[in-house]
């Protein structure tokens, strides 16, 4: 479907550039129908492989081991929001600026999530994060090259807390 939404998008998008038909569209319809196809035809090649990945397809393994420096198990910070320093250790594996298919074993990204929730993909081992006040968990986890998860999964995680001023 995203590849006859892109084709018949690049046709009208085309068509109305080159004032062949369609004239009674705006000139910027034209372009954004261009865009839109550029669009669904990148979606129609990365979207299938991350909605159904082929089950015979296995996540690397990575013998990267990550922890927390910053912060320690049980540590208070005040504010409110607190700015709590995260610093990780990373060991045996590689933060790299770039995401591609082509996975390697000590190869990838951090992500942070704070009591849950996505707050990071990071590629440095260190931020700081506005936290409010209460109990929170803080997990990082060393995912490979294109995001997904190593087998066995690279995590670890540290508990903290806010206080109100």
């Amino acid at each position: 479907m995203l590849f006859l939404g892109a084709v018949i998008l690049g046709l009208v998008g085309v068509q109305r550039l080159r004032e062949k038909s369609f004239r009674h569209l705006p000139l910027g319809a034209g372009w954004a129908a261009v865009g839109l196809a550029v669009s669904a035809l990148v979606l129609a090649v990365v979207l299938p492989p991350i909605i159904r990945p082929d089950a015979s397809a296995t996540r690397p393994s990575s013998s990267a081991r990550l922890h927390f420096l910053s912060p320690q198990p049980g540590e208070s910070f005040r504010g409110k929001p607190a700015s709590v320093p995260v610093r990780l250790e990373l060991l045996g594996g590689r933060i790299v600026p770039f995401t591609s298919t082509r996975l390697a074993s000590n190869e990838g990204h951090v992500h942070l999530f704070l009591d849950g929730a996505l707050v990071s993909m990071s590629l440095t081992l260190t931020r700081s994060l506005d936290v409010g006040p209460g109990r929170h968990v803080l997990q990082a986890e060393f995912v490979a090259a294109d995001h997904g998860p190593f087998d066995p999964r690279v995590r670890t995680s540290v508990a903290f807390r806010v206080i109100d001023r």
